[in-house]
């Protein structure tokens, strides 16, 4: 009964809301529909000011999986994940969840054909997911779509937040799904 109600309430969502922020608009004696095409063709000029920053990014990711970079750099950390019990088949996970949300998901979908959905490493992945940020991807777009040029810190707080994410990912993992 319970799940049929949330369900019920969950397909009602965004229709009350869309028509409580018109009704709100109006109330307010906004043009809700010239407010709509002026916010419309601002998200497009932003579009449009990113879309290198964008492709830049994407023939970044692709040229480092299609090179083998990110091979080699899975190698190369493998020894430093086992001695602190991260299991080795998460480490691409590691090292393309900064870079690129589809790219993680894509490793995700190979780690559940590989081992299994119910796998340890295919549920610490899924957990990394969501405990981490896609920190590179929105420092270009995100960044670049407002002109932020001096990002200071940005890059090394977002990287140690993923890296905490990822180790905390491991530990939630091995207590919940490790059996």
């Amino acid at each position: 009964m319970l799940l049929k109600s949330v369900e019920y309430v969950s397909q009602l969502a965004i229709p009350f809301m869309i028509v409580g922020i018109i009704g709100y608009g109006l109330q307010k004696n906004v043009k809700v529909y010239e407010a709509f095409t002026e916010g419309a063709k601002g998200g497009f000029a932003t579009f449009i000011r990113i879309i290198p920053s964008f492709i830049a990014m994407l023939v970044a990711i692709g040229v480092f999986r299609e090179s083998g970079a990110l091979d080699l750099l899975t190698n190369a950390l493998k020894p430093i994940v086992r001695t602190i019990n991260i299991p080795e088949e998460v480490v691409p996970m590691m090292i393309m969840r900064p870079l690129s949300g589809s790219g993680a998901q894509s490793i995700i979908s190979q780690l559940a054909r590989t081992y299994g959905p119910e796998s340890l490493a295919c549920r610490t992945a899924a957990v990394m997911m969501g405990s981490s940020e896609t920190t590179l991807y929105v420092l270009a777009i995100y960044f670049g779509s407002i002109s932020i040029k001096k990002q200071r810190h940005a890059l090394a707080s977002g990287l140690i937040a993923d890296l905490v994410g990822f180790l905390s990912a491991v530990y939630v993992s091995r207590i919940f799904f490790n059996s």
